[in-house]
């Protein structure tokens, strides 16, 4: 094995007779280590962008959420005993359920999400407010804090006098034809404040409301349909989050953000894999290059193999120069294509040089997070490409042999 990558070696950096030769190797390397810097940059970007959602959901999801396996509502006295772990720093109980929101002549199906007062110390909305506060519990008016999108759709501000109306279905209520009105529990309030999360299903359906409004509204005078918990710091989630699974039992779930939001995450991934397998077939394109390299260098050193084998050189050592070289091709170009990959993507972390373009993105720039185990896949998938490009001339010649 040394004795071929020796001769490798050589052949990799010295002159060929032919000078078309050199130029399909400098061609072939560079294929490779083109196609190694767009599937480094890629990933890369995938990973900022999941990066920059996650941060973004992070401003309203709770760290963690208590739901009921079977059923939409529970009592929060059943879990008492979990709800005053140690781990635990504050816990919020949530309602939240379908509506329809009236304002002037326009109207919208909307979630109401009831939420105590101390609902901030969960999350962060305070940081996504872009108008007016984070107010429910005004003593003579009901208000509301409603998504960008929502607002913008029913043509409502915070500074408008004109109130909203909600409309709730009762439960177990008969609808008269008469009177269907009455078959609904009807609530004005006020918009005392906007936030703006940047994902639709917030900012164009979600509204917040007081917790004790939505118990009025659907008739829940203990139950909840969710418990939003937040941990002290020095207690490690996925630990604690095992723990308290364990203490729940069967009937309940806690899930944590990226399990709140699994279906988008999955989707992201799906995106993020496909896009690596197209690039990977449009790599092997290049890679198969390695094969006319190889092919040529071996019509080019025909004469240097013929001496080789009177000098004792067996088949195997010859195959293995030829698949040394191939390989060679791909190492090399892959080491280049990462460096100069890792190279942009720092280059763009730091300075911006493409920007997204347009305005209303959460970012000027595209996003950049590397993660090492995407370089690795990257580099050793780009590897074996190589060696497999390698191995058809290498064992062509052993045949011929």
């Amino acid at each position: 094995m040394r004795f071929s990558f020796f001769i490798a070696k050589r052949y990799f950096f010295s002159k060929k007779k032919h000078h078309a030769i050199n130029w399909v190797s400098i061609i072939s390397v560079c294929g490779v280590m083109v196609g190694t810097i767009a599937l480094v940059c890629i990933l890369s970007v995938f990973n900022g962008f999941k990066g920059i959602i996650e941060e973004l959901f992070s401003n309203f999801d709770p760290p963690l959420e208590i739901t009921a396996v079977e059923g939409k509502t529970f009592e929060p006295s059943d879990i008492k005993t979990v709800l005053t772990d140690p781990s635990i720093d504050t816990y919020c109980e949530i309602i939240q359920d379908n509506a329809l929101v009236r304002y002037a002549d326009k109207q919208q199906p909307v979630k109401i999400k009831g939420v105590p007062l101390h609902y901030t110390r969960i999350n962060h909305l305070d940081s996504i407010l872009i108008d007016g506060s984070f107010s429910i519990d005004d003593k003579y008016v009901h208000t509301a804090v409603a998504g960008i999108g929502l607002v913008r759709t029913l043509g409502a501000s915070v500074h408008f006098v004109e109130p909203m109306w909600l409309y709730v279905p009762k439960r177990q209520a008969k609808v008269n034809v008469m009177q269907p009105d009455k078959a609904f529990h009807r609530e004005f309030l006020y918009l005392s404040g906007i936030f703006m999360v940047q994902q639709e299903k917030y900012d164009q359906h979600l509204m917040l409301v007081s917790l004790d409004l939505a118990r009025k509204l659907y008739d829940y005078p203990t139950c909840v349909t969710s418990i939003e918990l937040k941990l002290k710091d020095n207690f490690d989630e996925k630990k604690t989050q095992s723990r308290l699974q364990q203490q729940l039992g069967n009937g309940y779930r806690i899930k944590n953000r990226y399990e709140q939001q699994e279906e988008f995450y999955k989707m992201l991934q799906i995106e993020k894999w496909v896009t690596y397998l197209i690039l990977s077939f449009i790599l092997l394109i290049a890679v198969f290059n390695i094969i006319g390299s190889l092919s040529m260098l071996m019509i080019d050193k025909k004469q240097d193999v013929t001496i080789l084998q009177y000098l004792g050189a067996t088949p195997s050592m010859i195959r293995g120069i030829f698949l040394m070289e191939g390989w060679l091709i791909a190492i090399v170009g892959a080491i280049l294509g990462v460096l100069l990959g890792l190279l942009l993507c720092f280059l763009q972390m730091e300075f911006g040089l493409i920007s997204l373009g347009g305005d209303g993105f959460v970012i000027s720039e595209y996003p950049v997070q590397v993660v090492f185990s995407d370089v690795l896949l990257v580099f050793t998938t780009v590897v074996l490409m190589g060696f497999l490009a390698a191995f058809y001339p290498s064992k062509y010649y052993n045949d011929k042999a």
